[in-house]
């Protein structure tokens, strides 16, 4: 995936001059322009080769339908990684859990639906918390594996927001099990990707394992 990372200048400066101010990384996925009419006309291909009819008025709209749909569902957002001195030196782990996963499977094409729970220990900045959730889409919607979706989550945020520990636990239920094949309808994979002080120091990640379990009903 093809990124821009630019620095935001038109936010408004910090109301304390004394703190350095850095803008936030302005994160602009590349996503290449959809050709929607193409994209139709291969979906009614695709459902009538496959013998599902399009002339009843349900169906009519069906392949224009699905040709948004996909499109969305491959479509990351831009957003801004707003980050924050740690001023007041936190050290302890801060963890998002339960953010929401969305993604298509590249070797079947279908969906797979999960949580991600991604913690860090800060180092000198900390991370708006919203954005947790905004890196987990950016390389969640588009074909993936969930083994290479999670150590990019994990990647990304030891890049990009340089903590002293990362890790990533993604929790995930793949259609492609569920709707064919051995069609396992309760089957989960869980996959996971750390970095510094919570792969390297045993009692940092068992605490964010626990507090991950700790998530499940």
């Amino acid at each position: 995936m093809t990124l821009d990372l630019t620095d935001d200048l038109t936010d408004d400066l910090t109301d304390h001059p004394a703190v350095a101010y850095r803008p936030p990384l302005r994160v602009v996925p590349h996503v290449p322009e959809r050709d929607l009419p193409a994209a139709t006309a291969a979906a009614a291909a695709f459902l009538t080769a496959l013998g599902v009819p399009l002339d009843s008025p349900g169906m009519a709209a069906s392949p224009a339908r699905m040709a948004r749909a996909w499109s969305e569902m491959l479509s990351p957002r831009a957003f801004d990684l707003t980050t924050f001195p740690n001023d007041d030196g936190y050290h302890e782990l801060v963890l998002g859990r339960s953010l929401p996963v969305h993604s298509i499977c590249e070797h079947h094409l279908l969906p797979f639906t999960g949580v991600a729970h991604v913690g860090y220990l800060p180092g000198d900045r900390i991370l708006g918390l919203s954005k947790l959730a905004r890196v987990v889409e950016l390389f969640a919607r588009r074909p993936q594996v969930q083994e290479r979706l999670t150590q990019e989550v994990a990647d990304w945020l030891h890049t990009h927001l340089a903590p002293r520990g990362v890790g990533v636990v993604i929790e995930a239920h793949h259609q492609c099990m569920s709707l064919r094949g051995v069609r396992t309808t309760e089957a989960t994979t869980v996959t996971s990707a750390f970095h510094g002080a919570l792969r390297d120091d045993a009692a940092a990640r068992a605490e964010l394992l626990g507090l991950v379990g700790g998530s499940r009903p």
